[in-house]
Parts: structure tokens; C-alpha cells; sequence
């Protein structure tokens, strides 16, 4: 119990790799809809982009982003270059497409944004293409 309770990890490498797995593949749920053109095409009628003829495009950038984003992250691929591209996303959704109500309305987008960050500075661990193909064997 005393371990429970202590200031060091529990479970560390495998708790972050589940979780990083699982943010990945959730971003990559809500990426596919890149190839959904009727939800592209309902996305780039939101009020934002009503005198924006180029809102298909922002809107299938924003997807793919996620798409990219949520596979690397996954696979601990790139991690670091990920978790930008998917800070950056999650931010714009939050503050420019929503209102930056970050405990209510826009909070879904900003904790993806808050866990890509952890990564960021935490990296994707052992359990990581990253590892498998920087790290030095030793």
C-alpha cells in the first residue's frame, strides 16, 4: 500500500503507452471523417467559414492533421513533431473554431491538446517506434 501511495510512478511505461495508444486512436477515429465528404461538406457550413471559399480545404486539413496526428501518436512515430501538429489543431478548434471555453463547451478539444503536450514533453517511452529507431543501443 505504501507504493499506492508514494511520489513515484506506478506502472509508468505501460500506463503512458496505453494511454498514448488510446488518445491516438481516438484522434484517428475523428481523422477518418476526412473521407467522409458529406461531413466535410457539413463541417465547411459552419458559421466560421461562411465567406471562406476555401473552407473545404481548411476543414479536410484540419482532418488530415488529425488523421496524421493520431497515427503517430500511436505508434510513437515522430511523437514530438506529432504532438505540434496535434496541439496546434486541438488550439485552433478551441479558440478559433469554438469559443475557448476550455471548462465547458470547448473542453474536449483542449484536453487533447493538454495530453498531446505531455508527450511532448514526456516523449513516448519505451514501448515507441521513437525508441526502437533513435535510441541508442547499449
Amino acid at each position: 500500500m505504501q507504493g499506492f501511495f508514494s511520489a513515484k510512478g506506478l506502472a509508468r511505461e505501460g500506463g503512458l503507452t496505453f494511454l498514448r495508444l488510446l488518445v491516438g486512436l481516438f484522434l484517428v477515429y475523428h481523422g477518418w471523417e476526412l473521407f467522409d465528404a458529406a461531413k466535410i461538406k457539413e463541417y465547411a457550413t459552419w458559421d466560421l467559414f461562411h465567406h471562406c471559399t476555401w473552407a473545404p480545404l481548411l476543414v479536410r486539413s484540419g482532418k488530415g492533421a488529425e488523421l496524421a496526428g493520431g497515427l503517430l501518436l500511436a505508434a510513437g512515430l515522430f511523437t514530438r513533431a506529432a504532438c505540434l501538429l496535434i496541439v496546434g489543431t486541438m488550439l485552433f478548434i478551441t479558440f478559433v473554431i469554438g469559443t475557448g471555453k476550455i471548462w465547458y463547451e470547448d473542453q474536449y478539444p483542449f484536453l487533447f491538446a493538454v495530453l498531446a503536450m505531455v508527450y511532448f514533453f514526456n516523449g513516448p517511452g519505451r514501448y515507441s517506434l521513437d525508441h526502437h529507431l533513435f535510441e541508442k543501443v547499449q
